[in-house]
């Protein structure tokens, strides 16, 4: 597919925080905004997906706070989570959209669901991916049995064990060393892991930030006051949550349980894929995107139409 132009936009959402955001497609297409997981640049979005959604829509992405190009403030003007979740709102605002599909992952399908819940009206659609629900609601089986938020599967251990080992620099080379190990165990073991595409990714995501090492703002934040049960149940947006099969962070049913607990959501598999982008997602996952964002619009224009 061939790449789409791309236009570049700084964002002030702070005194002296900027956030770095580009957008690809057609200005008057449907707006689609790209929300990363913690630490993530938004170039982590790929560039073969964000293309494949640029064919029919306005696609953006930015930089959270401490991540790529944007602003590294955390030390000297802590934030909550939930500040990262207007941050959003403030992309959206800069590039001019009323409504927007969304899609995020990891911590971005949490901060997608803070949109839901809490900007409804700025939300046409809300793809989910990697993430848990903002939600104390249990997991209802078939049979009825439930089973409490904190007894649904936790992190593999290998990938808590690769988040507690110090950062340290060793220089350049030694980094992109860490990050590709890093996403070898996010990847699972499902799929092929592709190490050199992934270490080339980094080193472009690198030469974009400007810098090698490593924020952990995202994980000293403030997490509190995010639970947002009752605001998900009365959902109206359609909603989609991939269900991974290699999934490490949040693996099945993690997404059973977040498409129980928000209302108008729904699962589609996603064989193999992990916590990750691999090539071989890519396109069953712009399809399905597409597809879900399709009939959102659809739904929505027939709404607006009464």
């Amino acid at each position: 597919m061939p790449r789409t132009e791309t236009r570049t936009r700084t964002v002030t959402v702070a005194p002296g925080v900027h956030l770095w955001s580009d957008e690809r497609g057609a200005a008057d297409a449907p707006a689609l905004l790209l929300i990363m997981g913690a630490q993530a640049s938004g170039l982590g979005w790929t560039e073969e997906l964000t293309d494949a959604l640029a064919a029919r829509h306005r696609v953006i992405r930015y930089d959270h706070r401490d991540a790529g190009r944007s602003t590294w403030s955390f030390d000297e003007q802590p934030y909550r989570i939930t500040d990262l979740a207007d941050d959003a709102l403030a992309v959206l605002d800069a590039h001019g959209v009323e409504r927007a599909h969304i899609v995020g992952l990891s911590l971005g399908g949490m901060l997608a669901q803070l949109l839901l819940a809490d900007h409804p009206d700025r939300i046409l659609s809300a793809t989910l991916m990697g993430t848990c629900a903002l939600s104390g609601k249990p997991l209802v089986e078939a049979d009825g049995t439930e089973t409490a938020v904190a007894d649904l599967p936790p992190i593999d251990p290998r990938v808590l064990e690769m988040w507690a080992r110090p950062v340290e620099d060793h220089g350049l080379e030694a980094e992109l060393d860490r990050r590709v190990e890093h996403w070898r165990v996010l990847s699972g073991e499902e799929l092929p892991f592709h190490a050199h595409e992934m270490r080339e990714r980094e080193r472009r995501i690198i030469e974009h930030a400007g810098r090698y090492d490593v924020s952990t703002a995202h994980g000293r934040a403030d997490y509190s006051g995010m639970d947002r049960t009752e605001e998900l149940a009365h959902n109206t947006a359609p909603v989609l949550v991939t269900d991974a099969s290699a999934e490490p962070v949040f693996p099945p049913p993690h997404p059973r349980h977040i498409a129980q607990v928000i209302g108008n959501a729904r699962t589609v598999a996603m064989p193999g894929m992990g916590h990750a982008l691999p090539r071989e997602c890519l396109g069953p996952l712009a399809e399905a995107i597409l597809e879900h964002t399709a009939a959102a619009e659809g739904l929505f224009s027939a709404g607006t139409r009464r």
